[in-house]
């Protein structure tokens, strides 16, 4: 589990006078550019788009997760589950007893929740679990999977729009990568998914807004979203929320701007209106 570690004087810095604030942000940037750390994560900067936050990252730093060292993160928790995964275990196998049999996992790295998960779900006969992600994290799961899904149940995809038609939709810490809203990308759908799993998402009681996040292996742009704007834009598609839980153990610091920060994440089961129940 990642945690972070940031120098009390980053986060009291903004009652400081200008000179002292800038001189500290400035060695603040240094050190965030220069992280490579893959125990922790650090956050950089406050901005109001996706290019604006990706703008704001050297040339000299990898971006995103599409390179082979990204790739081959995470290998140890298609092993292991965290306290945040009961939630979503809980109602995948409500789902899956009541017919689903298509899961369509946004950001899923090489299938970590697929094969985690399979310890203590029943997965059905007939289930399709589709991976979106990027190219080289595609590449390395169906190599992976080659070796550790005899069942042959797993895909990769590419694009979100291959959601269409899935029954549900799961995304858990993947949905502030994207560059489009997740509301945005599912009313382009003919076909929407009855069911929405979201976990550890970064949601503000008040604003939207991004920054930028170090992993280690590189620095990505990272949307956190207003409470009031995530449920909206899914309650206007017609999703009914059925659950909700809190991630107390993630966190997301902004040196400069406490009051952006974030001490928990969330969790979120939608149900489809009109979607049958058992």
């Amino acid at each position: 589990m990642n945690t972070q570690v940031v120098t009390p004087v980053y986060q009291d810095a903004k009652a400081g006078l200008p000179l002292v604030r800038s001189w500290l942000e400035a060695r603040y940037k240094r050190r965030f550019f220069a992280h490579r750390a893959l125990t922790h994560h650090l956050y950089r900067g406050v901005f109001r788009s996706f290019d604006e936050a990706q703008a704001s990252i050297p040339e000299a730093n990898t971006v995103g997760y599409d390179n082979s060292e990204s790739a081959e993160l995470y290998r140890e928790r298609t092993r292991r589950v965290f306290i945040n995964d009961y939630p979503m275990m809980y109602w995948l196998g409500r789902w899956l007893a009541e017919g689903a049999r298509r899961v369509f996992d946004i950001g899923g790295h090489i299938g970590i929740a697929y094969y985690a998960y399979q310890k203590y779900v029943a997965y059905p006969q007939g289930l399709r679990w589709t991976v979106m992600d990027v190219p080289a994290v595609n590449a390395a799961g169906e190599q992976w999977a080659r070796e550790h899904d005899p069942q042959r149940r797993l895909d990769f995809a590419a694009d979100i729009a291959q959601a269409s038609g899935a029954d549900v939709l799961f995304a858990a810490g993947s949905l502030q990568y994207l560059r489009y809203a997740l509301a945005e990308a599912l009313a382009g759908m003919p076909h929407r998914p009855r069911f929405l799993l979201l976990n550890s998402v970064p949601i503000h009681m008040r604003e939207s807004y991004f920054t930028v996040q170090n992993i280690g292996t590189a620095c990505c742009p990272y949307r956190v979203t207003a409470e009031r704007e995530f449920l909206g834009g899914l309650a206007a598609l017609g999703y009914e929320l059925q659950d909700r839980w809190e991630n107390q153990q993630r966190s997301c610091t902004v040196p400069f701007h406490p009051d952006l920060s974030l001490d928990r994440y969330f969790g979120f089961a939608f149900r489809a209106a009109g979607a049958p129940h058992p």
